[in-house]
């Protein structure tokens, strides 16, 4: 097992978009903070101090998560990215069986992905990355179609799925 390094830092997120409440587009009030910590490429933990968001309308809780998290995932975005994406030069400190899990679980929800991009491209009138190809495919293909394969994709995914009240999560209360 791996012992993670001291924290190189704590950072604080503020956006500076007015994002609506995911799930019924009302006003999002600041409510406090919170420390979220995760992992980079190289292995350190960084702690960041994200704000947590009420909505005036419906009053659900919310938390702002910055371009760099995949939410419910320790590791950095870039890191689960590489790993998802099959870069041949991967450099991700985390072992084999985590690399396995984020392959698995990229590859059950990857049709899933591409489905709530393909409505929101429809419901918004957003034209894709690249032309309509009529040959078969993967889901990631189909994903990269949509949002491009330039580093950064799987933000491109995240945070418009998230953004619409459609993440799945994957955790259980049940686990121990």
């Amino acid at each position: 097992m791996s012992s993670l390094r001291t924290p190189t830092g704590v950072f604080f997120v503020r956006s500076a978009e007015q994002i609506p409440c995911p799930c019924c587009s009302g006003h999002l009030k600041v409510i406090g903070s919170r420390q979220r910590s995760c992992i980079d490429s190289l292995g350190d933990k960084i702690i960041l101090i994200i704000r947590r968001l009420r909505c005036v309308a419906c009053r659900r809780i919310h938390h702002e998560l910055p371009d760099m998290l995949v939410p419910y995932k320790r590791h950095i975005r870039d890191s689960i990215e590489a790993a998802v994406g099959g870069d041949p030069a991967l450099s991700v400190t985390a072992d084999e069986s985590t690399l396995w899990r984020w392959r698995r679980w990229f590859r059950a929800l990857a049709a899933y992905f591409l489905g709530c991009l393909t409505a929101l491209a429809a419901r918004y009138a957003i034209a894709s990355a690249e032309g309509r190809s009529t040959l078969p495919r993967s889901a990631l293909h189909g994903i990269w179609q949509l949002v491009g394969d330039a580093p950064g994709w799987l933000a491109r995914v995240v945070r418009p799925v998230a953004n619409a009240n459609l993440w799945v999560q994957t955790r259980s209360a049940f686990l121990s």
